[in-house]
């Protein structure tokens, strides 16, 4: 199932490289960006999340909320959020429940592998709908930063 612009953002809670149980609904009145990536340590992974981090004090000066989502674990997410010195919350959707409701999800992925999210981003606004929905098929693509910078500001 693909959600688009104007659907409710599925609610979530899930642990954070700080082992942390947080919740999309925990940031209702606050625009929400949410980045699904493949794996952590990747080079497009890296790229993508690195960007948000380089352009951290935009979402700050917004008051909007990062966060970064993959199906690694919380302590996997711990080392790449230390080696990368992210200051958004990585979550772990371990159990792919997720990435399979916002429909960024691959059953097959690379080398054989099975059940990885795939590189997508969204913006959900105060009142927790999508204003920006954006789900990539190729995981070498990112995702187009300048449109969710332009739903954020709308």
């Amino acid at each position: 199932m693909s959600l688009k612009v104007g659907d409710q953002a599925p609610d979530f809670k899930l642990y954070s490289s700080d082992l942390a149980e947080i919740s999309l609904s925990g940031f209702k009145g606050k625009k929400v960006i949410i980045h699904f990536f493949p794996m952590a340590f990747t080079g497009t992974c890296t790229e993508q999340l690195c960007t948000m981090r380089d352009n951290f004090s935009f979402y700050e000066g917004i008051d909007a909320q990062v966060l970064g989502v993959s199906v690694d674990s919380p302590f996997s997410l711990a080392k790449f959020k230390e080696v990368q010195s992210y200051q958004f919350p990585l979550l772990s959707d371990f159990n792919k429940e997720v990435s399979k409701a916002y429909g960024a999800f691959y059953d097959e992925f690379a080398f054989g592998l099975k059940g990885v999210s795939k590189r997508a981003a969204f913006v959900i606004n105060e009142d927790g709908k999508i204003s920006y929905a954006e789900v990539l098929e190729d995981a070498h693509d990112l995702p187009d930063f300048k449109a969710i910078d332009d739903a954020l500001k709308a």
